[in-house]
């Protein structure tokens, strides 16, 4: 999604009429069930060539799609073409918003195209950083694979790409702190959204139960002092 987020937004600032209203919501929304159904029929078909080994654990059995995932999966599909894609199109619609002088459009407008790709340059930053070590450190294990016979190095190094994995697994929990860091605009929106809405409908939701309550005191109150006045 980060590519697509970064071809989006290179799209939507270009320069050029055409290329800039060709992203538009209905087609994102296309090309997001799209990619969602070819990535769950290729995880399907993924998970129906594991076993499970005793002495190994979960692998892949078959032996063309174990060279697939070694070739394919781990160094192109998952390492360098999708930092390749979104850093290219990060630093185009860069320069885009560099243009955006130089074009007739109102000033509110181009501050908020540089927030939102600062935003995405940011991001995409940020993946880069977290994918690249877990990239090579599969390079490193496939240029020189430690043996099991060496019981201490194995587990030192599996210690080492667990560490790895986790910290590229980052990329799907950090956009949300990113964005809060790179754009005052987008803290704004969620101060918006959390004082002025969910706040005000939590309080809302309070003062309305005390008001449930009040009456059934006030009627209590009454009826102790009638029975009072009675005695």
């Amino acid at each position: 999604m980060i590519c697509c987020t970064t071809v989006d937004e290179y799209f939507s600032t270009n320069y050029l009429y055409n290329l800039r209203h060709i992203c538009t919501l209905k087609l994102a929304r296309y090309l997001t069930f799209v990619i969602i159904c070819i990535w769950l029929i290729h995880s399907i078909i993924f998970g129906l060539f594991f076993n499970i080994v005793p002495s190994l654990g979960c692998t892949i059995s078959n032996e063309v799609y174990l060279r697939y995932t070694i070739y394919f999966i781990n160094l192109v599909l998952t390492g360098p073409l999708p930092i390749a894609i979104s850093l290219l199109f990060s630093l185009l619609a860069y320069q885009n918003v560099r243009r955006l002088v130089r074009r007739q459009i109102p000033v509110a407008r181009r501050r908020l195209d540089r927030q939102i790709t600062a935003m995405c340059f940011i991001r995409v930053i940020a993946f880069v950083c977290s994918g690249t070590p877990y990239f090579w450190s599969r390079i490193y294990a496939l240029i020189h694979p430690i043996s099991r016979s060496e019981p201490l190095q194995f587990a030192t190094w599996q210690l080492v790409q667990v560490i790895f994995a986790s910290f590229a697994s980052l990329n799907f929990a950090i956009s949300f702190y990113l964005f809060i860091i790179s754009s005052s605009h987008f803290r704004h929106q969620v101060k918006y959204v959390l004082v002025k809405k969910c706040w005000k409908r939590l309080k809302y939701l309070c003062c309305f139960g005390n008001i449930q309550i009040t009456p059934e005191n006030i009627e209590q109150n009454n009826l102790n002092i009638e029975l009072e006045e009675i005695h």
